[in-house]
């Protein structure tokens, strides 16, 4: 590996440290939330808020942080995320109340939002076209990792507050459990504000503020001095030939030049969401508990979806730049649309009876009695099985038993199920998952590219607010079967957009790709 090449990975994977840091923010919340609920007397609607008010401000921070980064340098938005997010570790660990720790948790959403538009930014404006996929791709590796971590750590703290070590009484592991996890976020958070210090400005924002002699010493050191003043020179001819305002509006997107570009990424923004990631990740032990597998099995299904996430993000990042974006991106909505048609048939085809035999396992809270009525009669769906479990139990002992009683009732394939969710997992996190924001910082010229990604990003994001809101919803309402049957229509419709209309962008410079996919509507948009 050559000097370039090697300080390049260097600082890439130092700057998609932020995606380990929106991992971890957004995950770390599923250790808190059983432990919050009691100490602030939560209503439901209260807990779901404080899982889901990261989401929003995450949103705002990314429609924000793209401009903001055009204004003062990708580098310094890096270093201020690092910041919130140490605030609102710091805050959410000393949170005295409810509504504290809210207001701590949507602060730290501003750095999620950063992090998630601006790392991958950066590193596509300073990786080798040859190496721009796999680059970029850390990012997504690292939040991936992050959640993992999370995970792990809300785990480790909960064993160490039923330690006897001195130590860890001495630290309160046991009385604070939920504080340390929110609070163990501040030790990778100032790591991450330290390390970039050693992060050179992105050189093509260098470039667009006239600052030509750094950028040069930038890009000598990650392509070496004769492939660094050609880069300047295309870069500059590409600044060039989009001179003008230096404030881009928002209109100036929906301009005939970039309407493909546009249409391209906001179709690619919403069909990552809209098949049903977040939906799988956020109730994946609820979905796997409704199979009739039991929780504590659930729960380890649950973390097998985590290693199949990274395992699968691997292989996307080692492929991404070998195959290219649309091969991959092609049979990972395959793969999502099978495995969608494979999880809706398989509860599709489930049945659902009370049996003596059931009945023996219920919870002790629940009276047996009562649901006398229900012994033996099958119900062909899970929406037609709620629909008597109210009516025989009312509407509030039903929704507080619902879960256990359908575990005790299906009758379905679990091991289809299992193989349902994660052939989804893997051929998401193979492909749509990291290559979506591989597309994103390629796709847009420079002027526009901050703008363009943070616009994209916020449809992306709340798409991925509108699925994890109503999710529970549409299991109540449509059933567990049309409402993954319905994930893999969509998925169904990616696939054919991304053979029909899709570019090829692997192993292209940023600037022959504004050629290309701007230039030629440029031209076209003209009048001959």
């Amino acid at each position: 590996m050559n000097p370039q090449l090697r300080y390049t990975i260097r600082i890439a994977l130092i700057v998609a440290f932020g995606g380990f840091l929106m991992g971890f923010d957004a995950s770390v919340i599923s250790g808190v939330v059983g432990f919050i609920e009691p100490e602030f007397g939560l209503t439901k609607l209260q807990l779901g808020w404080a899982v889901s008010c990261l989401t929003l401000t995450a949103t705002l921070g990314m429609v924000i942080s793209g401009p903001l980064s055009d204004a003062i340098g990708r580098k310094k938005v890096l270093m201020l995320a690092a910041v919130v997010y140490t605030i609102s570790a710091i805050l959410s660990a000393v949170a005295p109340t409810y509504s504290l720790l809210v207001i701590a948790r949507m602060i730290g959403g501003f750095g999620v939002g950063a992090s998630l538009i601006v790392a991958p930014m950066y590193i596509a404006e300073m990786a080798p076209a040859r190496q721009r996929g796999q680059m970029v791709s850390f990012n997504q590796l690292n939040i991936v990792i992050g959640i993992s971590a999370a995970f792990f750590s809300n785990y480790l703290i909960l064993k160490l507050g039923k330690s006897d070590a001195g130590w860890a009484q001495t630290l309160q592991f046991g009385p604070h459990n939920w504080r340390w996890m929110l609070g163990l976020e501040t030790l990778p958070a100032v790591f991450y504000f330290f390390s970039l210090l050693i992060v050179p400005e992105s050189p093509r924002w260098l470039i667009m503020r006239n600052r030509q002699s750094e950028a040069l010493e930038v890009m000598t050191r990650t392509n070496g001095e004769t492939e660094a003043q050609k880069q300047i020179e295309t870069v500059q001819a590409s600044l060039a030939a989009e001179a003008g305002r230096e404030r881009t509006p928002l209109t100036e997107l929906f301009l005939p030049a970039l309407r493909k570009v546009l249409v391209i990424g906001l179709v690619i923004a919403v069909i990552q969401q809209i098949t049903g990631i977040n939906a799988v990740f956020f109730y994946a032990p609820m979905i796997f508990e409704q199979s009739g597998i039991g929780t504590d099995a659930a729960f380890s299904q649950a973390v097998l979806v985590g290693l199949i996430n990274l395992v699968f993000t691997i292989v996307a990042i080692s492929l991404v730049d070998r195959l290219g974006r649309k091969p991959l991106l092609a049979f990972g909505l395959a793969g999502i649309t099978i495995s969608m048609l494979v999880l809706g048939g398989s509860f599709a085809s489930a049945t659902y009876q009370l049996t003596p035999a059931s009945m023996a396992k219920l919870p002790e809270a629940i009276e047996a009695a009562r649901l006398e009525p229900m012994l033996e009669k099958t119900y062909d769906s899970d929406v037609a099985f709620k629909r008597a479990l109210r009516e025989t139990l009312g509407a509030e002992p039903a929704q507080q038993f619902e879960s256990a009683l359908i575990a005790l009732a299906i009758r379905a394939n679990a091991t289809l199920i299992l193989f349902g969710i994660l052939g989804f997992v893997a051929s998401f996190a193979a492909s749509v998952g990291p290559v979506m924001w591989v597309l994103f910082s390629e796709l847009f010229p420079n002027r526009v590219r901050g703008l363009a990604i943070s616009f994209v990003g916020f449809v992306n994001s709340a798409v991925s607010f509108l699925v994890q809101l109503v999710f529970p919803w549409e299991l109540a309402n449509w059933g567990s079967a049309a409402t993954f049957l319905i994930y893999g229509g969509f998925a169904a419709i990616g696939f054919f957009f991304v053979l029909a209309l899709l570019p090829e962008t692997k192993g292209r410079s940023l600037e022959q790709l504004a050629v290309e996919l701007v230039g030629a509507s440029t031209r076209t948009a003209r009048p001959s």
